[in-house]
């Protein structure tokens, strides 16, 4: 895969009003990847600067969407930690200096070639990224997020890891 050069203005572009919504319909994405197995498959998609991704495995099926819009749907303020049955759900938000923050965009871009990763790229900042990689877990599957939000000398990174194993 590839860093995908969204041409569209982000529309999550506020951290801290991210939130986690499970089992909604997927909404549209500007850009995914589909990994599958004998089990089933794993779609990581882009939104505008936040995610989703839809998990089927053995017959059951799990969306997940991180996003400024998943609380207005019925989702709840991003957690640290979230357990519902098999699924699992880690967050960190952390702001860091610009150094580091644009140092964090460039090794993320640099993993987008690798297989199970997927990044979308927003205009107005090289650093404003969306980064999803996902892999077979047993008879589920495990994906991680980093969402890259560019500020005035620093930025704030919320990364993501999730595990569902049905």
């Amino acid at each position: 895969m590839s860093v995908h050069l969204l041409a569209v203005e982000p529309t999550d572009v506020d951290a801290s009003a991210l939130g986690l919504l499970l089992d909604a319909p997927a909404p549209p994405v500007l850009a995914q990847l589909v990994i599958e197995n004998v089990d089933g498959a794993l779609i990581l998609g882009v939104l505008g600067a936040s995610h989703v991704v839809t998990a089927r495995s053995q017959g059951e099926m799990l969306t997940e969407q991180v996003s400024c819009d998943a609380v207005g749907a019925g989702g709840d303020p991003l957690p640290r930690a979230e357990v519902v049955g098999p699924y699992e759900f880690e967050s960190v938000t952390e702001t860091v200096d610009r150094a580091e923050f644009d140092a964090a965009a460039i090794r993320l871009k640099g993993r987008a070639s690798e297989e199970g990763w997927i990044c979308g790229a927003f205009p107005g900042d090289e650093s404003a990224l969306t980064v999803l990689s996902g892999s077979s877990a047993g008879h589920g599957w495990a994906w991680q997020s980093w969402h890259l939000y560019p500020g005035e000398g620093t930025g704030v990174i919320v990364k993501t890891s999730s595990r569902w194993n049905p």
